[in-house]
């Protein structure tokens, strides 16, 4: 059983926990992720299955996309409703302030994580150390924020949509939007709407994931493992030099028709069943292997 499985997670589960569930659901152990959600949040989260778990290193759309609800006029130690308030403070905010300030987040931009995440420094966990009262200098790391929108504003609450990039915090945003505003502001729901290039319509729950196996119906959920790379270019190899490829000969890209483009290349049989993840070496001009995902024979 090879493929993509996209589960729609629950609150109060660990990304660990949906795999540990759907785990004992398919009875498979080779099970990975694209993106840890904390605890509290809920969404799109896709479980690689199978073969499909070499792709997870490799995934050309690593963008997500979130609806975040945050409270202003307080900040908490772990940036999010779970955490101790550190800070009160009176809210008075126009629509206009509160669009100004998301506004200025929106870009590249250097995000400090939060010492409640599971960011290692120096081989620990910074929640690990978060939670024994310690803290340590951080590292701030570039991020990007390509949009974030208002949905919902009141006197004391919004909710925004934001889509960004791999390794950003929606926990982190929020707080820093708080400072923004002088009056602090704290994560209170987050759901994942878009990971890797898959959204809410191809979820399922666990408990629908439960029915269709006992059903021995999980195959109409299955999403093929070529679906993460509809966006890179595609080339088709005729059946000798498809069994080149798959034995792992390095071929030469320009007899193939095939121009030196940068990037990663999506290698196809000529009957249309996908093979794997390529790259053309620009010394040589070959077309080298990076990940198989179809055995020679």
């Amino acid at each position: 059983m090879d493929g993509i499985i996209c589960i729609d997670k629950p609150a109060d589960h660990t990304s660990f926990d949906v795999i540990a569930r759907a785990r004992g659901i398919l009875h498979i152990k080779k099970i990975g992720h694209a993106g840890t959600l904390d605890p509290m949040a809920t969404g799109v989260l896709p479980l690689f299955i199978g073969r499909a778990t070499k792709a997870c290193d490799i995934l050309p759309v690593q963008d997500k996309r979130y609806t975040a609800q945050l409270q202003l006029g307080i900040a908490t130690d772990t940036q999010d409703c779970t955490g101790r308030v550190l800070e009160e403070h009176p809210v008075a905010v126009s629509r206009e302030e509160f669009a100004a300030a998301i506004r200025s987040f929106e870009g590249e931009q250097m995000q400090l994580p939060p010492m409640y995440s599971a960011v290692q420094v120096e081989g620990r966990r910074l929640y690990d150390i978060a939670r024994k009262g310690g803290t340590v200098e951080r590292t701030p790391r570039r991020v990007c924020f390509y949009h974030i929108h208002i949905l919902e504003l009141t006197d004391t609450t919004a909710r925004i949509d934001v889509c960004c990039s791999k390794g950003s915090y929606i926990r982190t945003l929020c707080h820093d939007i708080g400072q923004k505003l002088g009056c602090g502001a704290t994560l209170t729901a987050l759901r994942r709407t878009m990971a890797a290039g898959f959204t809410e319509a191809d979820c399922v729950s666990l408990e629908e994931l439960a029915q269709l196996a006992a059903q021995d119906r999980v195959g109409e959920r299955f999403i093929p493992i070529a679906r993460v790379f509809d966006t890179l270019p595609r080339l088709e190899l005729g059946g000798k030099q498809a069994r080149l490829y798959l034995n792992g000969v390095r071929l030469d890209a320009a007899r193939l028709g095939q121009p030196a483009v940068p990037g990663d290349i999506a290698i196809y049989s000529e009957a249309g069943e996908f093979l794997g993840i390529a790259y053309i070496e620009a010394e040589t001009g070959e077309l080298r292997s990076r990940k198989l995902f179809k055995l020679e024979g």
